[in-house]
C-alpha cells in the first residue's frame, strides 16, 4: 500500500513547488531548467500551439529562445499530493496579473538522485 502525503515528503515537494513558482515569476531560466528532469522522457505542454516540448533539451531551448517573460500571477486552489517517498503531483489555478483569464497548471514530480524534478507539466487557460 502506498502512503499518501507522508508529512516530511509533502513538505519537501511543497517547497519545490514554490521554488518553481518563484523562478517563474523572477524569469530565472537557469533554475526553471534545473527543476525539470534532464531526460528525453520529460514533457511540457504550454498554453500556445508551439509550446509543446518533448525532452529536457527542447524545454531548455524553448525557454532560452523565448527569453524573459513578465509572468506575475496569483495562485489559488493549490493541491499537492505525494505518493510514497518519490512521486507527487501538483495542481493549481492562477490568474495572470492584468488578465481576466484563469489558468491551470499541473506538474508531475519525481524524486531523482538530483532531487525532486518535474517529469511532466501542462499549462492551460480558460475563458474567465
Amino acid at each position: 500500500m502506498v502512503e499518501i502525503d507522508i508529512p516530511e515528503v509533502l513538505s519537501e515537494l511543497t517547497a519545490k513547488f514554490y521554488e518553481y513558482e518563484c523562478a517563474l515569476i523572477e524569469n530565472d531560466i537557469e533554475s526553471l531548467n534545473e527543476l525539470f528532469w534532464e531526460s528525453s522522457c520529460t514533457v511540457r505542454f504550454g498554453t500556445l500551439d508551439y509550446e509543446r516540448q518533448y525532452g529536457h533539451a527542447e524545454i531548455a531551448a524553448f525557454r532560452i529562445q523565448r527569453g524573459a517573460v513578465n509572468q506575475p500571477r496569483v495562485l489559488k486552489n493549490e493541491r499537492i499530493t505525494t505518493f510514497g517517498k518519490d512521486f507527487g503531483i501538483s495542481n493549481t489555478e492562477f490568474r495572470a496579473a492584468g488578465s481576466n483569464k484563469s489558468g491551470r497548471q499541473s506538474q508531475t514530480w519525481l524524486r531523482t538522485d538530483r532531487g525532486w524534478k518535474i517529469v511532466s507539466a501542462h499549462v492551460s487557460f480558460g475563458l474567465t
